[in-house]
């Protein structure tokens, strides 16, 4: 197999033709118009200030199906203890700021770089990204973004500055994604934190499916409320 190289074109590769580590592509750009063509067909960019664009396609992938969802008794009493307060759409820019100054293993700086935070700036603009913002005693000190299309969410990062924080960012995601019955949470690749929650590896043919009637769904476009 080989790595494609993208043209000015607006088209993808078939994703089941990505390499054995997932790189599909590289070129093209972080248009509105490109980066919904790739969710849309299970692809999404990765890469760092020093590489071209890159364009991934995982097999297998992470998912989490919201009826597999599970939370921890701690996890519902600290909810239920402290006085955090969740909101949507309410400071995008602020929580991929913070999202890309988290440290990440095994990488010398972050893969959300100045173009990536402008092209999901735009995406949010656009009414197709979203923010979760977790507050305690007034301020942010959790929080995580991603991609909505039809009823498929595309989990891109998360952070915190809290014990638990964004774990109750997504919890709240889940509790909204689940009452307008989304199919899929995408979260790409394996993490503890979302195995915990109940995502598991599937192959990519089956994500495929399960993202196709997803995507038959009209799109919850624009501001998100917090109610």
């Amino acid at each position: 197999m080989s790595v494609y190289a993208l043209s000015n074109e607006l088209v993808f590769p078939d994703p089941l033709l990505a390499e054995e580590d997932g790189l599909l592509a590289v070129g093209g750009d972080l248009s509105i118009e490109r980066l919904l063509l790739a969710y849309s067909n299970g692809i999404f960019p990765w890469f760092d200030e020093v590489s071209p664009i890159l364009w991934w396609a995982l097999n297998p992938r992470m998912v989490l199906i919201p009826t597999d969802f599970k939370v921890s008794k701690s996890l519902k009493q600290k909810i239920k203890k402290v006085d955090f307060s969740i909101t949507f759409d309410n400071n995008f820019e602020g929580v991929i700021e913070q999202c890309s100054l988290v440290p990440r293993n095994d990488q010398g700086g972050t893969w959300i770089t100045e173009k990536m935070k402008q092209a999901y700036i735009d995406l949010h603009s656009a009414g197709f990204a979203h923010s979760v913002e977790c507050y305690f005693e007034n301020k942010v000190v959790g929080g995580l973004y991603g991609v909505s299309i039809g009823k498929a969410f595309f989990g891109e990062s998360m952070f915190h500055h809290k014990t638990d924080a964004s774990k109750i960012a997504f919890y709240a995601l889940m509790q909204k994604l689940n009452s307008w019955g989304f199919h899929l949470i995408d979260a790409q690749m394996e993490t503890p934190l979302l195995k915990s929650f109940g995502a598991k590896l599937i192959p990519f043919t089956e994500y495929q499916t399960i993202l196709k009637k997803a995507l038959n769904y009209e799109t919850k476009r624009g501001k998100w409320l917090s109610k």
